[in-house]
């Protein structure tokens, strides 16, 4: 394994270090696009302004300064774990699975390996075409998959444009090397049950007779 790529955050080069095998390379590794938080940011702008209203109309009132106080102090816990989530989600592509991982206190992975996914279906809105983000959409063989839709993916040509080479860029891909553990099965594949590499041609040995 060659390592995280060079330029990651702290957050991203230690979830590729921690989730993915060590015989896998990392091909993307972003977080989503920023504009995931204009619409927290747009809730979060009129409360805070409205506590900080309450916090100051009266100063000498204990209630309105107390019930100021206490609206801000929500506003920003709801603004800081928003911020906090979207710096720790990460979407990482190796050649044999996709991962997705999140979670501020609890962290939690969820992956599909590319062997599976049949399908890939790039979206953007006129927004999203404005600001460089859009939305993937994997379909898969099977049942279906927690991680199928990812919004706001950024510098959308780019990220398209690698996970269909590493889903449809050779008859053989890279998506075929693994199983759903990202184990490649190269080193398996052609040997018999029991891991005996053994020729049909080769001779039964015979007992020595006596």
């Amino acid at each position: 394994m060659s390592g995280p790529p060079a330029g990651l955050p702290t957050r991203a080069r230690k979830d590729v270090a921690k989730y993915l095998l060590p015989t896998e390379d990392a091909v993307v590794v972003t977080r989503r696009h920023w504009a995931v938080l204009i619409e927290p940011t747009a809730k979060f702008l009129p409360v805070f302004l409205a506590g900080g209203w309450l916090l100051l109309f009266d100063p000498d009132n204990r209630v309105t300064s107390s019930a100021g106080l206490l609206v801000i102090l929500a506003a920003l816990v709801y603004y800081g774990l928003r911020v906090a989530e979207w710096w720790m989600r990460h979407f990482i592509v190796s050649r044999r699975r996709v991962l997705l991982t999140s979670g501020v206190i609890v962290r939690t992975v969820t992956l599909l390996p590319l062997r599976r996914i049949t399908d890939l279906t790039w979206q953007e809105t006129l927004l999203g075409q404005v600001l460089g983000y859009g939305t993937f959409r994997f379909e898969s063989a099977g049942q279906d998959q927690a991680l199928r839709h990812l919004t706001f993916m950024p510098d959308a040509q780019t990220r398209y444009r690698q996970v269909s080479e590493l889903l449809f860029g050779s008859d053989v891909g890279a998506a075929t090397m693994g199983d759903d553990e990202g184990n490649d099965e190269r080193e398996t594949v052609g040997r018999p049950p029991g891991g005996v590499d053994r020729r049909d041609t080769q001779p039964i040995p015979r007992p020595p007779q006596a």
